[in-house]
Order: structure tokens, then sequence, then C-alpha cells
């Protein structure tokens, strides 16, 4: 079986067993703080196990593209050197929402690995949890009778709670799991070494492809268990091990997953695969990070420096960095694999295909930018190999943290060079990087404690900004030292952040009592709506009024009503190739990236802020439709942004039929007339492909022209107000710009006529011609000039200048280059010393140097003081 008929063969099997079939979730996540992307199949349906929504269906299945490289799923320095670790990988999964659970779990697994796909009866192994005391739970006795059906019980193994019990997190939804782990080995191996011996211990030859997760309990922020009201069954089975144990391969690389990848990168270095370690090594590394820099890529994440977007970088230089190393790619390669990956995964995930273009061309830019880097690291190891005898720690973490080096290519390098890496150090130093972060990044989140029974929260935003409302549960939260207060309310109008709007904010106050609580963010997590403050209300239960801040509430929706008609417009101008890559919209600013490949012109800015205008002057009416079937909102050709994750009932916006329709949980004006004014105040580039563009509107926009109106007019006035204002300018700047040439040549002539008087008064002191006094100069560059004319006249000669420039003194020091070598004095030491008497400082070459101070009066000390290095 292909790969893709591998794929297409689990979902059609639990089509049959009437699982609801849905789309992968993007890679890189949204509206889940604790998460930065995608690394399990369940992370999608995370709500409906926490029993914050209720699933639409309750049987579910699909293949969900995953990234594990960072928190605790960090594979990324195992990628490439063994057979199985992945970056990006694909997990096939089925879900129950509260429907089956172990019975018809394992029944069905059972009969799709040996029924459907063929795989060797005599070469499977299950485990199962055996229980664990300290917690007071029981062994898996359920699963390990329905297992009996299936296989001898020899081959039931027993797990701990590390392999066996699966938790989401340090709190929420977890349980027993059973693992089917296949053995791949050659016969004579095992009739040597039974395979349940090496279950779990790491053999890369007998690996797990299955997990089956079924979901008992729940997980207190104190550590203690509970019953969930329902139970629910949560799958995941590695794509790529599932084809390399079906196609009978000793490698997940050596399957037609990463073959045809390989095979490319083998024919592009003209190195075989197979033959040596080493560039075998950098073509898996090359196969599986191309994969994950561009879905992630494509989801909406750029390669940036901070946070997820680090992340990316990370991997992508990490794959340039074997390409160089051991592949001899001294030139862009990588990005040339992205046409190659996109065609391979047509018509399982096609966000690749209908991005190829813009995705290689970040890629590519980045690869660009790191050869460059990568080129200056080698060559500061270069520098550092010739004047030390071993590499200290703190330097390979400089190599590691500066340059992108990983601690194999400088030990390479080392070795190279017959050098030692203190790695005891560089540990050291990395050990403090990963505290720091942590302590930076660290939230102490508190369980939920509930006020009222009621479960489901309401938004009522769209429509009204105030309500009558009850508290249903609140949690305490500290991050960085700050204690915040969170609620979820029965009833709420303020709006959560998202589709880069920001969160509403507004009070909550209490009908009882009349106290007022202020809300200073709103956000969605895990589709909960949850309110932030810094208080919480003496008295919890009651009647609450929850008021939205209207102003701010205003013009945030004039914002975000413009980025739907700038982003039609920048189509209409620039070309359907435009597409959406991130934006905000708050009260004061909008701001919108795009992809576009050249800087956008005044011109063009100036057609796209004209079409904007005129739709405002329209006054198009809103058109809102709630609970449209995506199918169908996709079919009457509305915008959808990429990176997104769409249910299968959407909101349309849209502001003229044949102008801006769009995908949008956000808030938006009645009419355009309610945004006013808009004026683009900045065009500028992103990242590679990515051009940005800030715009205001409404009352801020009616405030910058109001103040560049009064700018004009005040200057205006000072030009005499003439008939042509540019022109006039114009005079007024080349009239100045004359004057100055002239008063710089009167300077120049000044400072030469002095260097004849100075000439005169130079005294020889034991062979060295020396002069100290104080000059009548204008400024610093007539200072150079006249120190600089008499070192160019004048052998063995110590200078020093002073002048003082409005109050400002200033002094500078020439040394001959032959007194410099003969006789120690270095220009550079003498001046910062002679600073001293003018509360200053300063600093240069031995030859020439100067500084600068606080204290005029000190200039004579300074001229005195200078003859003293003659003594």
């Amino acid at each position: 079986m292909t790969n893709r008929e591998i794929r297409d063969a689990y979902l059609n099997f639990f089509k049959t067993k009437l699982h609801q079939i849905v789309p992968s979730a993007p890679v890189v996540v949204k509206n889940d703080p604790t998460l930065m992307f995608t690394n399990a199949g369940m992370n999608q349906f995370k709500d409906f196990f926490l029993g914050e929504a209720l699933p639409k269906y309750t049987r579910v299945a699909d293949t969900q593209r995953c990234l594990r490289v960072s928190g605790k799923h960090n594979d990324l320095e195992e990628v490439g050197i063994d057979t199985y670790h992945h970056t990006l990988f694909e997990m096939l999964g089925n879900w129950s929402f509260g429907d089956y659970f172990k019975k018809e779990a394992i029944e069905w697994a059972w009969e799709l690995l040996t029924a459907v796909y063929g795989l060797d009866q005599d070469r499977l192994y299950v485990t199962i949890f055996e229980g664990d005391t300290d917690e007071g739970l029981e062994k898996d006795v359920e699963a390990f009778e329905f297992w009996k059906q299936w296989i001898a019980e020899d081959r039931i193994l027993l797990g701990n709670k590390k392999d066996n019990f699966w938790e989401m997190g340090e709190t929420g939804p977890c349980g027993p799991c059973s693992e089917i782990h296949y053995d791949m080995r050659a016969d004579e191996d095992r009739k040597l070494v039974a395979g349940q011996e090496l279950v779990n211990a790491d053999h890369p030859q007998v690996i797990e492809v299955w997990n089956l997760v079924f979901m008992q309990f729940n997980r207190l922020k104190n550590g203690t268990l509970e019953s969930l009201p329902a139970k629910h069954v949560d799958t995941g089975m590695g794509f790529e091990r599932l084809v390399r144990a079906i196609q009978g391969k000793s490698s997940n690389y050596d399957t037609d997953v990463f073959q045809p990848l390989i095979s490319f990168i083998s024919e592009k270095s003209g190195i075989k695969y197979g033959v040596n370690e080493k560039t075998d090594i950098a073509m898996r590394v090359l196969s599986d990070h191309i994969r994950a820099v561009s879905f992630a890529i494509a989801d909406g994440q750029l390669p940036s420096n901070n946070k997820a977007g680090y992340v990316i970088r990370r991997i992508l230089r990490r794959a340039v960095r074997y390409a160089y190393t051991f592949l001899n790619f001294k030139t862009p390669f990588i990005n040339e694999l992205v046409p190659l990956l996109a065609k391979e995964f047509e018509g399982v995930f096609d966000e690749l295909i209908s991005q190829q273009d813009f995705v290689q061309k970040v890629v590519l830019e980045e690869e660009v930018s790191f050869l460059r880097t990568l080129v200056a690291g080698v060559q500061r190891f270069e520098a550092y190999a010739e004047k030390n005898t071993a590499v200290d720690g703190d330097f390979a973490f400089e190599l590691f943290d500066t340059f992108g080096f990983p601690i194999d290519l400088t030990e390479l390098l080392a070795r190279e060079k017959g050098l030692e890496v203190d790695m005891t150090g560089f540990q050291q130093a990395l050990q403090v990087q990963k505290e720091r972060s942590r302590a930076a990044t660290a939230i102490d989140t508190g369980d939920w404690v509930f006020v009222n029974d009621e479960e489901q929260a309401e938004f009522v935003g769209y429509d009204v900004l105030t309500v009558k409302t009850e508290i249903l549960k609140y949690r305490k939260v500290t991050a960085k030292g700050k204690e915040q207060v969170q609620f979820v309310l029965s009833v709420t109008p303020f709006y959560p952040e998202g589709g880069g709007q920001v969160g509403d904010t507004g009070v909550l106050i209490s009908e009882e009592t009349g106290e007022k609580i202020h809300i200073t963010d709103t956000k969605k997590e895990n589709g909960l709506i949850v309110h932030f403050s810094n208080q919480l209300p003496s008295q919890l239960i009651g009647i609450f009024q929850a008021k939205v801040d209207l102003q701010k509430r205003i013009d945030t929706e004039n914002n975000h009503s413009a980025t739907h008609l700038l982003h039609a417009a920048l189509k209409e101008v620039l070309g359907n190739h435009v597409n959406q890559k991130g934006s905000l919209v708050n009260a004061d600013i909008l701001r919108f990236d795009i992809s576009h490949f050249s800087k956008v012109t005044e011109e063009e800015l100036k057609q796209v802020e004209d079409i904007v205008n005129a739709k405002i002057r329209e006054n198009i009416a809103l058109k809102e439709n709630r609970n449209v079937p995506f199918q169908e909102a996709l079919d009457s050709g509305v915008t959808a942004l990429f990176g997104e994750k769409y249910g299968d009932y959407v909101r349309v916006i849209t502001f003229g039929d044949q102008f801006s329709k769009e995908l949008c949980g956000g808030t938006h004006v009645k009419a355009t007339g309610q945004i006013g004014f808009f004026k683009i105040i900045s065009e500028s580039a992103v990242a590679a492909g990515v051009r940005r563009i800030e715009a205001i509107t409404g009352t801020k926009a009616a405030a910058v022209i109001r103040e560049h109106f009064d700018l004009v007019h005040k200057l205006g006035e000072l030009l005499h107000n003439p008939k042509d204002f540019v022109v006039t300018l114009a005079k007024v700047i080349d009239e100045n710009s004359a004057l100055k040439k002239e008063i710089e040549k009167s300077i120049i002539e000044k400072s030469l006529a002095l260097k004849t008087d100075l000439e005169q008064k130079i005294e020889e002191i034991n062979g060295v011609r020396f002069l100290a006094t104080v000059v009548d100069l204008p400024n610093a560059e007539a200072l150079k000039t006249l120190a600089y004319a008499l070192k160019g006249a004048i052998d063995n000669l110590f200078l020093v200048l002073g002048a003082n420039f409005d109050g400002k003194p200033s002094i500078a020091v020439v040394v001959s280059e032959h007194l410099s070598k003969e006789r120690g004095l270095n220009a550079g030491s003498i001046v910062r010393e002679l600073a001293k008497e003018i509360d200053g400082g300063g600093g240069g070459q031995p030859f020439f140097a100067t500084a600068g101070g606080k204290n005029a009066s000190g200039l004579g000390n300074a001229i005195a003081k200078a003859k003293t290095y003659l003594d």
C-alpha cells in the first residue's frame, strides 16, 4: 500500500463505523495559552473533553498535522539521528465524546491493523495500565478482558503510570491508555530475544504505532483525581510509523512518505543516500524539517526572533546547518523542496499548494540570511581557534545562541583543529538560559472555583454592550509575580481577543453592593470566554451588570471594518495573490500584514486609500450572516484566511456583495460611513514576501489631519504665506545649504589661519615638538581640521588643543606615529586622563583622540597637565 492508500483506508474504515471525518486543524495554535503548536490530535477537541463546549458529533476521525519541538514534547535534537522521530508528523485519530468506550475502541483497532492493513498478528503486542497504589488506581482489568478476545494473554503487557496513564497536562482530563506495539525485527532476531522484552525499551525496530486513551478522570490543581461526567476515547496513531510497519521498512525515512524528498536531495547534492551515516542524517534532517517549516508558514507562523516564530526559525536553521556542513550546499537549496512537498500533500493538506510560491519565498529569504550568519560564525570560530588551545563552554554557548551552531557542529569544527570542547561549561550556560526562559514565561494557574452550576456561557456582544449576568466560575492566575483573577460569566457582551481584534474592556457592577470590578481584557481559551481583572468581587453570588467600554469598542470596530475594506482594495490594486498574513485591530490603529513580494508604491497606496474612502462615503450597510454552512460560504466566494480553523458553521461579514465578503468572528460597524475617514500612515517589510500597512480611522484620523493642517499653517506663516509653498520651501532649503557651505569654508579658513600662528608657538622639549593651548573655534569639526593640519606639517609633534563650544568643552590630542612607537605616548590614554579635568570622557587612536566634558572652567588645568607627559 502507498502512503495515500494507507491514509484513505484509515479514514474510510472509521467512516463505516459512523465517524464524522473532520479536517486537520492548523499546526499553529490560537486561543490556547498553554500551547504554541498543535502537538496531538486531540488539541482541537480540548474544549469537548473539558466540558466547555458541546460536540456536534459524538464520533469523529481525522488525520492531524502535529508539531513537537517545544515544551516537554521536544524531539528536535533527535530528529534525523534516529529512524522514527520527527518535528512535523501526521496523527491519525478517532474519538468518542461520551459515545463508545473501551470495547469498541479495542475491537476496531485490532480489526483495522490485522484485517484491513494485514499486519502480522504474531508481531503485535499491547500494553495496559497496571494501576498505581499512590493514586488509588486499580489495574485496567476492563481493557485486559477486551484484549483477551483478540490477542494471547502473554502479549498483553502491564505498563506503569509513565507509559500507560495519559494526561493532557498538569491538570485536566486524563485516564489509562492501551498502547499497540509492532515488532519489525528479522525472524532470526526475534528468536533470540522475545518481543515482550523490548516493548517500551526504545528499541528502534519495536515501535509503538497506536495509543488508545480512555478519558475517565479530571486532574485537579491539588493533584487529586475526580471522575469525568462522561467517558471519552482519544486515540492517536503515528502515520509515518504505521506506513513503515505496513511497507516493511527499517526506517520511517525509507517509506514513500520521505523517499521522494530524500531522492531529490541526493540528486541535487550528488551524494548517495544509504552510504555514509553523516550525510544520511543530513538528508533525513532536511526531508523532515522542510515539512515542519512549510506547514507552519502556510498556517500563518512566519520565522521570527521570539516565541513560536523563533521555534520555526530554529528548525529551518538546523536544516541549513546540516545542508551546509555535510551536503556542501553553500547556496540556498532547501526552498527548492517546497514545490515537491506541496505536490506530495495535494488533496490531503491543500493549504501548502495554495501558498507554494509564498512559502518558498519565505524559506529562501531565511536561508540567504542564515547562510551569512553561518559563514560569520565559522569565521568567528577560526579566529578563536588560532588563539586558544581548547573551546571554552561559554564560547561554545555563544556560537549556539548567537550564530545558531548546534554543539555537535562546534565539536566537529573543534576536532578538525585538534581542540576539546568544555561540554560541562556549555551545558551549564544552556541550563542558565533555559531557567531564565522558564522564569520569564512561568504562569501558575489555579483550579476553577465554581460559583453557579450552569455550564454554558453565552456571548451576546454582537447585539448589546450591557447585560445582566452572573459569575459562573473564577480562578486565580499568577504570571511574572503579578496575581490576576479570571471570570467566566453566564452571559457576556465582552468580545474575546481573536482574528486580530483585541479583547473588550469594561466593568462588572454588582447590583446588590454597587461594587465596580474593572475588566482589563477578554480572551478565548479552548472555546471559553475568559474575563481578566485585578480584583475579585467581595460578593460572588448575585446579579452583575456587565458593561463594555463603549468608546473603545466603537473605535476598534471602525478599525476592524476598515481592515476588511483595505483587504479588498489591496486585492483590487495589487492583485488576487494578496492574502492576509496577520493583523492587529485596536482602538488606536489597524495593522495589516499581506503576502506581497515588493514594496507597495506611493501611487498604489493612494489608489488603495481612494478606494477605501469611496466605500466609506457610500455608507454601505453591514450584511451579517450567522451560522452559514462552511462549504456554502466558500461557494459564495467568501475570503477565508489560511491558518484559521473554521467550524461547520461560520459568520460571513459583507460590505457590498461585489466588494468585501469575509469569514470573520469580530465586531463591526453597522455601515461604513461610521468609519469616517481612512488614512494609511506607514508601509514596511515584515518578512520575506510580507508587507505591513498601518492605518488610522475615525477620531484618530481626524486628530492627525488637524495636527498636520496646523503644522502646514504655521510653516506657511513662517514663510509669509507664499503662493507656492513647496517651491518657496525648496528655495529656503537651497539658500540654507549654500550659506552652510560658506560658513564651513570660512571656518576652515579660520582654522588654517590659526595653524600659521600656532606653528610659531611650538616649543621643543627633549626632542619632542610640543604645544598645548586653548583655541577659539566654533565646532569639533574645525578643531579636528586644525589638529590634522598641524600633524601633517610638523614631525615629532605632541599637540593638545582645547576649545569651548558654547559652554561645552572639548579636547583634541595629536601624537606623531613616530612618538607613539618610540616614546610610548598614546593619544587615547592621554585624552582620557585630561578629560577628567573637564568632567568628561573620550578616546580614540594612539595618534589622534578627542574628549568632551561638562566643565569648561577645567580647560586651563587640562592644558597645564598636558606638559607633565614630557617630564
